[in-house]
């Protein structure tokens, strides 16, 4: 529901700032709201809500219903608002689109992986909105075989989404999920012959993960439910009718899903919620076997079983030791305890991120004080090796290797001003060799710009790690106009990493920055527990202390800082524009879960309940009065707030598009300024808007000419 998936960060950090000054009086700015027609208005039919002793009226409450005609042409007078305002920004929407163009390399191909015999990779092509999916068996010298265009499957399609395949033991079938309305939970099941290029006769509605049994002839796949959790776990032969219902979870908490490991050895069954686990597995050569449980769910503690050959490694988290310890378990015996060998101890400042497991070595990536470290460790005996990285600020991610007994790994290596290049790393010689850094036609010199790392003081005193990026030769005299972007979220990391899109604000003179707030996991796992539940307003005075410190340090001035982010960012958006307006010039928040208490309440909304361990239960009073106190929604009131541009999508299934559309409604009816509100519904797609990769920079550039305007930049 409110969870952002990795794609909307990379647009949502492309997305807003500034102009004109907001303080306790209104804001005035050369682009507001006088200059246009009225804006619609949304009827208001109150409804009234009550939970223990504490009354809620939501004037908007009808308009969560689509299938409603007044709900569709209220949404329809504000993208033709929205139209409206932005119709004399053309020539700068185009102009940015251009410039992001001209930095994106559009005839590419990603650097080729073997799996089982063939090299598999894919390539973009100029013109074309998606991948096309291509493999070479045995060498890069033989024939390529295209498996999949994407382009063709989508062609006529408002929105499409291509989420994955999934190759059959033998190479000859390929399984694949796609969907045709934006939604990032409703995904249908397909199976296409390899040999043929054709699709056979086997599909299924509503697939969350997929995996292969050894005889290439049995799926297992997750499905999902009416609130759109994946719940149950079903065998299917490709010629049989129907399913075999394998597992069901019935804790509405947790989800299930499916996976093959690259030993071909089992089938693994993870399921879990926000704080707690439980495994199951069966033989990918024995199909038919009922599934096993690994080791029996306990609340509070999460697990994860990663196979070898000679041993299972065990991730394994309890609340004394938050930020993950590793084990290695016997094959047989391993329920004892005693059996158990310490292979990577627990550490209260490091936090195990990753694990990919090879035949000799085990590797790791690590998060320790906010950046990441790579480490491989010897299954048996050995020295570990340690990858180390230079700069101040930066980002990692470990790659899939799905090759057991390579005796090396990949990783991708980035940061503000250094584009995103893959490495593989040579763990027997410490070496790392370059496979393919990020081009950037248009030209880039990472020399041209400065990154900083800055620490804010939140008002519980402490420090908040914020990355800046900005054009050499900035004055610190707050002149300069600056976007601060997080997300503060589910653990989920504000990753640092280069964006072809930000830098046309860059240039311009804007300064960049992310921060680092509690709510992730920035800082190890308590960095997340402090974020959360009872805790979540912590998030939000984390954010509000860098951008005070932005400000008293003349990086910025209050009339020239943006801020932006979404989905349960743009709740962060919602709550902190709430409690200091005064502090931002512009907020652009993307597809926001802004109305919290209602939705949480609304156990029937897809994903609600199972994010009880995140934001609370809004059906124990503690946890009731705590969310009210924050949702952005319930406290909107009238004083003066920031430009704003707003965001949603009408298929988006994980912040229905109700929220953001009754967000702006209310604000319209208390705000007591000039400044512009407007919305932009999307009505062909869900959470991450245009699904190809030119409607995504069209967007972008939308959202960047609102920002420029609205600070009185016209080109």
């Amino acid at each position: 529901m409110r969870r952002m998936n990795i794609a909307l960060p990379l647009v949502a950090i492309a997305i807003a700032i500034t102009s004109c000054h907001t303080t306790k009086e209104e804001k005035t700015t050369p682009f507001n709201q006088d200059q246009f027609p009225p804006a619609p208005v949304a009827e208001q039919i109150p409804e009234t809500f009550e939970n223990f002793g504490e009354k809620r009226t939501d004037p908007y409450y009808w308009l969560k219903d689509k299938t409603n005609p007044k709900v569709i042409e209220y949404l329809k007078a504000e993208n033709a608002y929205t139209d409206t305002v932005m119709a004399s920004t053309k020539k700068l929407q185009e102009t940015i689109y251009n410039e992001i163009l001209g930095r994106i390399k559009e005839d590419d191909q990603t650097y080729p992986t073997f799996d089982n015999g063939y090299y598999y990779y894919n390539r973009s092509e100029k013109g074309k909105q998606y991948l096309t999916y291509c493999r070479r068996k045995g060498s890069m010298e033989a024939p390529e075989e295209v498996f999949f265009d994407v382009n063709q499957m989508a062609e006529g399609k408002n929105a499409f989404i291509f989420e994955g395949y999934f190759i059959s033991p033998d190479n000859q079938k390929a399984a694949y999920l796609y969907n045709e309305t934006g939604s990032y939970a409703e995904y249908t099941l397909k199976v296409r012959d390899l040999s043929t290029g054709s699709d056979i006769n086997f599909r299924v509605e509503g697939v969350a993960s997929v995996a292969w049994a050894n005889d290439s002839k049995t799926l297992f796949y997750s499905t999902i439910d009416k609130s759109l959790r994946s719940h149950q776990i079903h065998r299917q032969a490709l010629d049989a009718p129907n399913s075999v219902l394998l597992y069901q979870e019935d804790d509405a908490r947790f989800s299930t899903y499916v996976s093959a490991d690259k030993l071909k050895r089992h089938i693994w069954v993870f399921n879990g919620s926000s704080s707690t686990s439980e495994t199951r597995y069966l033989s990918a050569d024995n199909p038919t076997q009922p599934l096993k449980v690994f080791l029996p769910r306990t609340q509070g503690v999460e697990y994860a079983v990663y196979p070898h050959k000679d041993y299972f490694f065990l991730r394994y988290k309890d609340d004394k030791h938050l930020n993950g310890e590793m084990y290695k378990l016997p094959l047989v015996g391993y329920t004892d305890r005693t059996l158990w060998k310490e292979f990577l101890a627990h550490d209260p400042n490091t936090r195990i991120e990753g694990i990919d497991v090879l035949k000799d070595y085990v590797v790791v990536s690590l998060r320790k004080n906010g950046l990441t470290q790579l480490e491989a460790l010897p299954v048996a005996e050995g020295e570990k090796r340690v990858v180390s990285f230079p700069e101040p600020v930066y980002s990692v991610s470990l790659k899939e290797n799905p090759m057991y007994d390579s005796p090396s790994f990949r990783y991708s290596y980035t940061s503000l001003n250094r584009p995103t290049t893959l490495y593989e790393y040579e763990i027997a010689e410490g070496k790392s060799n370059k496979l393919k850094e990020q081009e950037v036609p248009s030209g880039f010199n990472p020399d041209d710009y400065t990154v900083e790392r800055l620490w804010a003081t939140a008002p519980d005193g402490v420090k908040v790690p914020m990355a800046v990026v900005y054009k050499k030769g900035l004055k610190r005299d707050g002149s300069a106009p600056a976007l601060l972007y997080s997300y503060g979220s589910y653990g989920s990391n504000s990753r640092v990493y280069f964006s072809t899109s930000y830098y046309s604000l860059i240039d311009r003179g804007f300064v960049f920055a992310i921060a680092q707030i509690r709510g992730g996991s920035d800082l190890g796992e308590q960095w997340y527990e402090d974020g959360k539940l009872l805790h979540k307003k912590n998030t939000f005075t984390d954010f509000i202390a860098c951008s005070e410190l932005l400000i008293n340090d003349k990086y910025t001035s209050s009339d020239k800082l943006a801020i932006a982010g979404g989905s349960a960012g743009g709740l962060l958006m919602g709550a902190v524009t709430n409690m200091r307006p005064d502090l931002y010039h512009t907020v652009v928040a993307h597809v926001p879960f802004v109305d919290v208490v209602t939705t949480m309440l609304d156990d029937t909304l897809p994903l609600t309940t199972g994010e009880y361990e995140e934001w609370g239960n809004p059906n124990e009073e503690e946890y009731f009065r705590y969310m009210l106190s924050y949702s952005p929604y319930d406290n909107i009131k009238a004083q003066n707030y920031p430009n704003m541009l707003v965001t949603g999508g009408l298929n988006d299934s994980q912040v229905l598009f109700h929220e953001p559309a009754k967000y702006v409604a209310k604000l319209r009816s208390l705000k007591t300024d000039k400044n512009l509100l407007i919305l932009h519904m999307d009505m062909d797609s869900g959470h991450g808007g245009a699904t190809g990769r030119y409607g995504r920079i069209k967007d972008t550039a939308f959202e960047f000419a609102f920002i420029l305007k609205c600070i009185g930049i016209d080109k």
